[in-house]
């Protein structure tokens, strides 16, 4: 059991009052397999949650079954099911351990009260942020739906996050990095993240059929974050190291990239294990890199080649071109020109150049002065 499902598993045993813990076992490891079998899984995961729904003694219930369903008609994601179904579970129960019964009850306040909840209880802000989203998104369809005010959100309650900017990988830690890859496979998979700028998951998922060579493309139908479909480019090296893969693979194989061993695609925690071991083997084990570091130095590359936002944003497949923004911080040379420039010019350091420009400046106003006295000199003359 993961570590996060396990947290989610005992947030909703304790907060729903749960005294039946083989169910909620049961609800857990049927959807696991489910999952498993299923890769889009949604049906499968909302009668598992469902079913774990009746047994709770929460205000509302039939409109969180009927919230569930209206998510999985638009093909929302098992792990959105999930994820969106634990924060209402929490809600829920903060509101009907209030003393209140009815959903039609709930007011703005009740949802000031789960942030202050949530933040006693110790949970990080981004985590808050992430329940109070799922909340409101519930909130926001009981309000279409007529059954609560909208009076419920008025002013929008803000929370404020820390900025992370994106982390890219050093010029020098990446070339330490690409010298000590020495598997076909692996340095195919390596080439391919750093020069698409593609997820993880996206490419673990990407079959041959995908793939076209002549065209230096990959079509990603489905985006791994936002279902966003999109197409990214190969460059040469990447394409060198592709075709190299792609003489050694299984030609039955349908996914591009598999376990040495199987005829199943890669895991996410196979290819993690893979890079982590790359790391070691290149002394980078303290840089704090993952895969997702890959992405982050493709799109700050090619930012600093000179790029513009809205094109990369279509190759990153961010929904927000302030997602894409992030990056434009990081790289932003004008800036750091602008500092050095002036920074010359605090210290002397900018030459006889600066300090003529200055004379000249001083010499220019000294003659404006002189003329200005002459002119009232001669006003008053006459």
């Amino acid at each position: 059991m993961t570590m996060r499902a396990d947290t989610i598993r005992k947030a909703v045993m304790s907060s729903a009052g749960i005294e039946h813990p083989t169910v909620t076992t049961s609800w857990y490891y049927q959807t696991r397999f489910r999952f498993s079998l299923h890769r889009d899984g949604s049906v499968e995961a909302l009668s598992t949650i469902l079913q774990h729904l009746s047994h709770m003694d929460l205000p509302g219930k039939d409109h969180v079954a009927a919230y569930l369903r209206y998510l999985t008609y638009r093909n929302r994601r098992p792990r959105t099911l999930t994820g969106r179904f634990g924060s209402i579970v929490l809600f829920l129960a903060m509101v009907r351990d209030s003393g209140k019964r009815r959903i039609e009850d709930v007011t703005r306040r009740d949802i000031e009260y789960f942030i202050e909840h949530e933040q006693d209880r110790g949970n990080k802000i981004t985590t808050i942020r992430t329940k109070l989203v799922n909340v409101q998104a519930f909130l926001r369809y009981l309000v279409e739906e007529e059954i609560v005010s909208s009076d419920v959100f008025g002013r929008r309650i803000r929370l404020q996050l820390p900025e992370r900017l994106p982390r890219a990988m050093d010029a020098d830690d990446l070339q330490k990095l690409l010298s000590v890859i020495d598997d076909t496979r692996d340095r195919a998979m390596i080439m391919i993240l750093l020069r698409t700028g593609m997820r993880i998951g996206e490419l673990l998922n990407t079959k041959v059929a995908d793939v076209h060579i002549r065209e230096r493309r990959i079509e990603i139908y489905e985006g791994e974050k936002n279902r966003l479909g999109r197409v990214v480019y190969l460059s040469d090296d990447a394409i060198s190291a592709l075709r190299r893969w792609l003489q050694e693979r299984n030609p039955w194989e349908a996914y591009l990239f598999t376990t040495h061993r199987s005829i199943y695609r890669m895991s996410y925690s196979t290819a993690r294990l893979i890079f982590h071991r790359y790391l070691e083997k290149a002394g980078l084990c303290d840089r704090g890199y993952t895969l997702h570091t890959l992405r982050h130095t493709f799109a700050t590359e090619f930012l600093n080649a000179g790029m513009r936002l809205e094109c990369l944003q279509a190759l990153l497949g961010h929904r927000s071109i302030e997602e894409t923004r992030r990056y434009a911080r990081l790289t932003d040379k004008t800036r750091e020109e602008e500092y050095f420039r002036a920074m010359a010019r605090i210290e002397g350091r900018d030459g006889d150049g600066y300090n003529q420009r200055h004379r000249e400046l001083a010499a220019v106003s000294e003659t404006e002065k002189l003329f200005a006295q002459y002119r009232e000199e001669l006003s008053e003359s006459h």
